[in-house]
């Protein structure tokens, strides 16, 4: 009978311990990553570049003690939506602009800019005519049915001479009824969704069409090349960014991805890659 006692006391003190070991590495959880553990990111990403981006990022994450999985997604809505939805930790496709018109339109969408990465300047495609200035009376211009890209998109025409927008209005703001002048009687159609884009200028309808520079990259096209003009770099307030829930700016985690992307590895990675056409930033 004593042994029994005995052998169910140490059984006791064995369960105790084993929970305060675990108690141990839960609240270690809470604060700073101990030593030798790891932190998975599930970060959601259009294709090209981001995605691209984020594979090179992997092995300087692995290192840093953060395993990265990517969720790569074909359009602009559903990457917000996961985001907001608790399936992503954070995602890496838009631009702040894009991100705040998108809290307008959805009040539960609390999201923050954690760090811009990169910027993909807009370019001008056209099969039918070799510069801006070829373009004809009345030209069919087709643009993105996105409306945050249209204030990007008519500052760039504007800048271009083609057109001129209403004194004082916010320039990424615009919309095609701020136009005040428009010499060429230019036709404006936003009624295709922006990853449609490539195929409308591959099917050559209208006579120019303005495409983002993933788009262009992820269907095959030069956006450094192939445009016959592009959006200036410099200046520019598109910058894609990291976007996570409001508070989680501040977790180690996310900042250290951040850290990463901003990299000269992977700068470089990405001024080699796409040559201009995807452009780094350091803020």
């Amino acid at each position: 009978m004593k042994k029994l006692v005995s052998l169910l006391a140490l059984l006791l003190v064995l369960v105790l311990a084993a929970c305060g070991q675990q108690n141990e590495v839960e609240n270690t959880g809470e604060g700073e990553q101990a030593e030798g553990e790891t932190t998975k990111l599930v970060v959601g990403a259009t294709n090209v570049p981001h995605a691209e981006v984020l594979e090179e990022a992997k092995p300087l994450l692995e290192e840093k003690g953060i395993e990265l999985e990517i969720v790569t997604f074909q359009d602009y809505i559903l990457p917000n939506k996961a985001l907001a939805d608790g399936e992503l930790d954070a995602n890496y496709f838009q631009t702040v602009p894009y991100m705040e018109l998108q809290m307008k339109e959805n009040e539960d969408y609390k999201f923050v800019n954690a760090g811009g990465i990169h910027i993909e300047p807009i370019g001008v495609y056209s099969q039918k005519y070799k510069s801006l200035e070829e373009l004809p009376e009345g030209a069919t211009i087709i643009m993105s049915n996105s409306v945050s890209d249209h204030g990007r998109i008519l500052s760039m025409l504007e800048e271009k001479g083609l057109i001129k927008l209403k004194e004082g209005v916010e320039k990424s703001a615009a919309q095609i009824g701020d136009i005040v002048e428009n010499p060429k009687n230019l036709q404006f159609e936003a009624e295709v969704d922006a990853g449609l884009l490539p195929k409308i200028y591959e099917n050559n309808e209208g006579d120019a069409v303005l495409i983002n520079a993933n788009y262009a990259l992820d269907a095959g096209l030069n956006p450094s090349e192939d445009p016959i003009a592009i959006e200036s770099p410099e200046n520019n307030p598109y910058v894609n960014i990291i976007t996570v829930n409001e508070g989680d700016e501040n977790n180690e985690a996310i900042q250290t991805l951040v850290e990463v992307l901003r990299s000269e590895e992977i700068q470089n990675f990405i001024n080699e890659e796409y040559n201009g056409s995807v452009v780094p930033v350091t803020k």
